[in-house]
């Protein structure tokens, strides 16, 4: 007797043309602009900036790497101490490490799930307190596109006169009382990875209202290239420039980026509706503040009977990718014995916290199984008692 064919996959964030990328990319291939220099990556920085309200914008090879540059630019060396936030993806903090700094990471609070502000100004007071010192730079994360309490951390910062990174990564769109993420700070970075809401199919971008630290990023994204006929350099350089043809495909996703900001937002919403249940607990922005819903969050309850990975594995077995949130920094073995400053906060949402298939190109019917099947896993269990316990 044969198996029954498995259902078709359904991903968590896949990427999602829009139809003008291919114009662009065929454009650079017939103009022959094929590497990291032409005519679409000076209108890509144009455009992004223009849609983000700042001055200025490089576009690179990674989100990593314009945090990498932000930090040169900051002027961050070895033995330097970089707050940053814990929850997070290790790409926000290992460019600390570049750098040969030490990073410092701040824990998350409930309203948001981001940088936690009374504790940025605990960890700033504490590090001086033992060395002496301010910390070199702040980063901090906005993550599955919901801002973080940034106008409260930039006062932080500036009482302290510590300058801040904006990894927005996450968060292309989305905003606070009307203002677009990546603009409070000064430096922003956003990423236009394969699971963005946008793609470059890998990129990013370091925008900043300072035209002179732009400038000095695009320098040593490519190689720090002094002016002279031959090659000559001054100082250390990069390979971080984005091509012509990722740029070409990014002109193309800007042109869909509200629609598909719309399309995650329904999603988002299509899933609160279809999970009300005492089971599960959604991330609402406050009042003021938007999401781009990159990815939607839930958390498991206290009053679910199965634990975070048996509700994955279950949604695996129906061929649906879910994700556990991010694993926070104090816990990654890499970074053992790294200075944090927390309560716990980012620990218990990584044990109990589940990122849903999110992408602009699922249909109701693809949204619909993913909520069958996350409400199978749970009444499955309350139904045969079964009781997993939480990781």
């Amino acid at each position: 007797m044969s198996t029954p064919p498995a259902q078709p996959r359904i991903y968590l964030s896949a990427p999602h043309m829009g139809g003008q990328e291919l114009e662009f990319v065929k454009e650079a291939f017939a103009t022959n602009w094929v590497s990291p220099v032409g005519p679409h990556i000076a209108a890509f920085e144009r455009e992004l900036a223009e849609y983000n309200g700042i001055g200025h914008c490089a576009v690179l090879s990674s989100g990593t790497a314009a945090i990498h540059l932000a930090l040169i630019i900051l002027g961050v060396q070895r033995d330097d101490e970089v707050i940053c936030s814990s929850f997070t993806f290790s790409g926000s903090c290992n460019p600390i490490i570049y750098q040969g700094a030490r990073p410092v990471f701040v824990d998350s609070e409930m309203l948001t799930w981001n940088m936690d502000p009374e504790l940025l100004r605990e960890a700033i007071e504490d590090r001086i307190r033992m060395t002496g010192r301010r910390p070199k730079a702040i980063i901090v994360v906005h993550l599955y596109g919901m801002p973080a309490q940034i106008k409260e951390i930039m006062a932080i910062a500036r009482s302290y006169d510590i300058p801040v990174i904006e990894d927005a990564a996450e968060a292309l769109g989305s905003s606070v009382d009307g203002q677009k993420l990546g603009t409070f700070g000064d430096l922003g970075v956003f990423s236009f990875n394969g699971n963005k809401i946008i793609t470059t199919s890998g990129g990013g971008a370091l925008v900043s209202h300072r035209a002179d630290w732009i400038e000095k990023a695009r320098f040593l994204a490519t190689q720090a290239r002094d002016p002279a006929p031959h090659y000559e350099h001054s100082e250390l350089g990069f390979n971080y420039r984005m091509s012509n043809i990722c740029a070409g495909i990014g002109r193309g996703q800007l042109r869909v980026l509200e629609e598909r900001i719309a399309q995650r937002n329904e999603n988002h919403y299509f899933y609160r509706e279809a999970l009300d249940s005492a089971d599960f607990a959604f991330l609402a922005p406050p009042e003021g503040y938007f999401s781009n819903c990159w990815l939607t969050t839930l958390t498991l309850t206290d009053q679910c009977p199965v634990d975070r990975e048996t509700v994955r594995l279950a949604l695996e077995r129906e061929n649906i990718e879910t994700r556990p949130l991010w694993k926070p920094m104090q816990l990654q073995p890499f970074f053992a014995g790294t200075a944090y400053y927390g309560r716990g906060i980012s620990d218990r949402l990584f044990a109990r916290g589940l990122c849903l298939p999110s992408g602009s190109s699922l249909t109701l019917t693809d949204l619909y199984r993913v909520a069958g099947a996350l409400r199978q896993s749970v009444t499955s269990n309350r139904v045969s008692g079964t009781y997993h316990g939480r990781g």
